[in-house]
């Protein structure tokens, strides 16, 4: 089925809006998918009449922690996703290519570009109403939440009644930012690891063994915000504080994020003993942040400890690190494949708040709650990912009854079916995962109503820009 035969399915009838609770990645994917098969959205984001902790502006969609949405090796798990995403004609991940910054291998954006572009294309689209209001209780419909990790004290208790004592909240934490200008390039080198990707993409500040050694003994001393109990909760363990991966062996730094493997000083020709890496925060590189370095240092001990770092002496911060609430519920006893909460169909939950982890990761789930709650609408077949996709694999594990002990996963290569022959080698076979994992995408949305490619996406993407529809009085 065309598309254009779809929205004129649901315009020949009066369709009841699907209300779309957050702004977020996920709530943002899913109100355009709706939206562009002529089903009408209202959106529901709380800011900037209120605040969340992280936030700082009103703009959909917006980054709070990393600019990176990781690897685009398309043999990477995190890559191939960025595949499956592009066959199902991804907004968010279309404007992100739009918005890319230099990276290495991996997608960054500017993130200031990238949710002014998104809450554009979001609010000039003429399906599509974005109320700016906190939500405090279930609206009657179809409804769609996506409050994220963040989610406020006004929707709490709304979460409280749907999934009662299963739902769960851990701590996240934001990597500081410093001024490019602030940097000493007489110190630091630009390069990326191994060469790849421009050899600009990456400043590296490098330390000798002394200077490692200083850095770990003062890390690890630094006073720590503990606001309630965080000390005794348990950190999701891919974002985990660097003074934690730091706590757990004085090496772990230096094999983690500081690995100076592929990396070259070129004032000594030698390889460093540890390498602090920087990534740039926009297009025009004024501004880095420090990867891998979450943190729940108070905010004077970052700036002493991190001007430790050899070229960072001077370092002027434009952010610094902080920690953050990240709320999420038991998706394997809450959710089905579809997003849908078993104890009531006519909701479905999306983004972190359904316990995925990663920027793409929620911007997929908020994809297939969208082409869920439009199935629906229609009345055709709900789309579900194909558990040998890498998407469809981490769908199937969070919502999987016999999962246990959730915690919050990436895309990755462990949870996914084996192959039926074995594989010599790490990267051949992850390279085998991954043509198996696009096949079978590009099969299970072939013949699917809901599923358009990229290509329509894009052209629809093209036709709500801010010069298309100048060009038509009719648009909104």
């Amino acid at each position: 089925m065309e598309h254009a035969n779809i929205t004129n399915t649901t315009a020949s009838r009066s369709v009841e809006p699907v209300t779309v609770i957050g702004g977020g990645l996920a709530g943002s994917e899913a109100a355009w998918q709706l939206a562009q098969r002529g089903i009408p959205v209202k959106l529901f984001e709380m800011r900037p009449e209120k605040q969340s902790p992280a936030h700082h502006s009103g703009s959909l969609a917006e980054l709070v922690c990393s600019n990176s949405f990781k690897s685009d090796d398309p043999i990477t798990a995190a890559g191939e996703l960025k595949r499956e995403l592009e066959y199902l004609g991804s907004m968010l991940l279309q404007v992100a290519r739009m918005c890319a910054v230099p990276a290495g291998g991996a997608l960054a954006v500017d993130r200031e570009i990238f949710a002014r572009t998104v809450t554009e294309h979001i609010e000039n689209h003429p399906l599509i109403d974005v109320v700016r209001r906190e939500v405090r209780e279930l609206p009657q419909g179809r409804v769609i939440i996506a409050t994220g990790p963040l989610s406020s004290d006004g929707i709490e208790p709304v979460l409280a009644s749907l999934v009662g004592a299963a739902r769960l909240a851990f701590y996240d934490a934001a990597a500081p930012i410093v001024e490019a200008s602030s940097i000493d390039r007489e110190f630091a080198f630009s390069a990326s690891r191994y060469g790849k990707g421009g050899s600009d993409d990456y400043v590296n500040c490098p330390m000798d063994r002394e200077q490692y050694d200083c850095f770990i003994a003062e890390l690890l001393s630094a006073r720590r915000v503990h606001s309630k109990d965080f000390e005794r909760r348990e950190l999701f363990s891919a974002c985990q504080p660097v003074e934690e991966i730091a706590r757990s062996g004085h090496d772990a730094l230096r094999f983690g994020p500081l690995k100076p493997v592929g990396l070259t000083d070129p004032r000594t020709g030698d390889r460093p003993w540890a390498v602090v890496q920087l990534r740039a925060e926009n297009l025009s590189c004024t501004a880095y942040n420090l990867v891998g370095f979450q943190t729940n240092l108070a905010f004077s001990e970052q700036q002493r400890v991190f001007r430790l770092i050899p070229g960072l002496e001077h370092a002027e911060f434009a952010r610094l690190g902080v920690m953050h609430r990240n709320t999420f519920i038991d998706s394997p006893r809450l959710l089905d494949a579809s997003l849908r909460l078993r104890s009531l169909p006519r909701v479905r939950v999306a983004g972190q708040l359904a316990g995925t982890e990663g920027y793409l990761e929620a911007v997929g789930s908020g994809l297939l709650a969208g082409l869920g709650a439009a199935a629906e609408v229609i009345g055709v077949d709900t789309f579900v990912m194909p558990e040998l996709s890498v998407f469809g694999s981490l769908m199937a594990y969070a919502t999987n009854p016999s999962t246990s002990d959730y915690q919050p996963m990436h895309v990755n290569w462990g949870i996914i079916q084996p192959l039926p022959q074995r594989v010599k080698g790490k990267r051949d076979r992850y390279a085998a995962y991954a043509q198996r994992a696009l096949q079978a995408t590009g099969e299970a949305i072939a013949d699917h109503p809901l599923a358009f490619c990229s290509k329509i996406a894009s052209r629809a993407l093209d036709q709500n820009s801010p010069e298309a529809r100048s060009s038509n009085p009719g648009s909104r």
